[in-house]
């Protein structure tokens, strides 16, 4: 028919690709050869993974640390300062190799626990994903997951607890999902670790205090946006107003 247009060229053609990350599933498999090579050419220094054990790179980061001190309970602590951990930049396997690393030199005997630090934590930017974390905890040796008492899942925030509560007995093993224990504020981390034998990054402390200030922000609710309950109050703020108001006459 006339005025009818032309179908576009095979050459335009495209398809649309979609990625699965609400739940925190690594979707980068997904991506094409050369999609991966430009994201990690900037990142070749973390993203090495066979036949690599320097870990050098991933020690500077300081996001996976042996404290000096244990909790109530005599376990050992491993912190992991979710913040400083590079997602985008360090592969699933690297990652399993430098957990094993870390357990098998810091830790090879004993009970211990680790103390998981979730303030702030970009999902996109800080989080490895459910898959990759039930993969690694899967491969430990038996001896290993034994071993581990308890996790301490610090501010973890009304999303992950949603995640957790829903997914959390699909993604994860039995055995670590019941070792879970969600501390919403530091005050309650203390009754199984005593004030000195962890480090707490500033940033945490911080934020803490503005949870218990600001409850709401748990639930990713902000009620004072603008801070003003942090201004001064005035009280003579309609005082220029006060000899109009006592010259009026009222019927």
């Amino acid at each position: 028919m006339a005025g009818t247009s032309a179908p576009a060229p095979a050459s335009e053609d495209f398809s649309v690709l979609v990625l699965a990350s609400d739940l925190g599933i690594d979707g980068r498999s997904f991506l094409s050869q050369s999609d991966r090579e430009n994201q990690e050419e900037n990142w070749h220094d973390c993203q090495s993974e066979d036949g690599d054990d320097d870990f050098s790179d991933l020690e500077a980061l300081q996001f996976f640390r042996l404290q000096p001190g244990s909790d109530k309970s005599g376990n050992r602590i491993l912190c992991i300062v979710g913040k400083y951990f590079p997602a985008p930049v360090i592969g699933g396997g690297r990652l399993k190799k430098y957990v094993f690393h870390k357990i098998a030199t810091e830790i090879p005997e004993g009970p211990y626990c680790i103390v998981y630090m979730h303030t702030m934590v970009q999902k996109d930017d800080n989080s490895p994903g459910l898959t990759i974390l039930r993969w690694i905890y899967e491969e430990l040796p038996s001896n290993c997951k034994d071993r581990l008492q308890v996790v301490y899942f610090i501010h973890p925030g009304l999303r992950s607890r949603l995640v957790f509560a829903t997914l959390g007995r699909f993604f994860l093993s039995g055995g670590l999902y019941w070792k879970i224990k969600y501390i919403s504020r530091l005050q309650y981390l203390w009754e199984d670790i005593k004030k000195g034998e962890l480090k707490i990054p500033e940033f945490v402390l911080q934020h803490d205090n503005v949870l218990e200030h600001r409850p709401l922000t748990d639930y990713g609710i902000e009620p004072d946006p603008f801070h003003v309950t942090g201004i001064s109050s005035m009280p003579y703020a309609f005082g220029r107003h006060e000899a109009g108001w006592s010259s009026r006459e009222y019927m």
